[in-house]
């Protein structure tokens, strides 16, 4: 990787409001990808007024949206809540519905990862599978499991340019094979506007990863934990530096493409 020549700065909103402990616990992991791949990462506390979480994304050249123990409104894409789906966490919505906005209106790089990446698909009016049975595969397996099941992912993809060159990566004529985490119960269902499906789980098809489709803007989703396995995973390591990589390279649209 060519190291930035600055530190881009990645606004990371905290992965929910009611569990502290949680937080404390998971949001490291994820500012310690982003800061061991080059850049600066960007604390956004769910308790901020719109106004500050709007001047933080302001002074921020990336995005990352991390997982979260909650579950998306299902009111948020048309559907009735069923037993299985957890509480939602409003806080959660709204900063990232921000953030999103914010990703979208400047094109600002955007990562998102286990609940980020259904929260992506929701606001770009995509669905969720509420709940996933765990046959054949226990998605819910949990972070003790390191390789819960393996991804295959579409060789055309930016996510297959970003981890081709990984060795743990396994190439054939049709796909690229990549061993995986999981520690999720819900899936994308119904995919969003300007979105792509890129991966899924070979066994059973669940959606896997995601990204934009419009050149020029790096938008990566993926339903696994990268940021939990970074000494064992080169290619974890790969998904966090092409964001900073990204988020260096960036500049800010001119203001009347960003109100189009």
């Amino acid at each position: 990787m060519t190291t930035p020549a600055h530190r881009p700065r990645i606004a990371i909103p905290w992965p929910t409001q009611a569990q502290t402990e949680y937080n404390a616990r998971t949001w490291p992991q994820y500012a310690a990808a982003v800061a061991q791949a080059g850049g600066e990462p960007v604390e956004i506390p769910l308790t901020l007024t719109p106004g500050e979480i709007a001047k933080l994304a302001t002074s921020c050249q990336g995005i990352l949206l991390p997982g979260s123990p909650a579950d998306v409104n299902p009111a948020k894409y048309g559907e009735e809540r069923q037993p299985e789906t957890g509480a939602a966490d409003l806080a959660r919505e709204n900063v990232d519905e921000l953030l999103l906005q914010d990703a979208h209106n400047l094109h600002k790089p955007l990562l998102t990862i286990c609940y980020g990446t259904q929260s992506l698909n929701t606001w770009r009016t995509g669905t969720l599978v509420q709940d996933l049975m765990p046959i054949p595969v226990n998605h819910g397996a949990g972070g003790s499991v390191k390789v819960a099941h393996s991804v295959a992912i579409e060789p055309d993809s930016q996510l297959a340019n970003i981890i081709g060159p990984s060795p743990e990566v396994t190439h054939t004529a049709d796909f690229l094979r990549l061993p995986v985490n999981s520690s999720h119960h819900q899936a994308i269902g119904i995919v969003g506007d300007g979105l792509r499906v890129i991966a899924r789980c070979p066994q059973d098809g669940v959606v896997e990863a995601i990204e934009g489709q419009q050149p020029g803007h790096f938008v990566l989703g993926v339903q696994w934990h990268p940021e939990r396995n970074l000494e064992g995973s080169p290619a974890s390591r790969l998904i966090f530096e092409r964001l900073i990589q990204a988020a260096a390279a960036w500049h800010p649209r001119p203001v009347t493409e960003s109100l189009a």
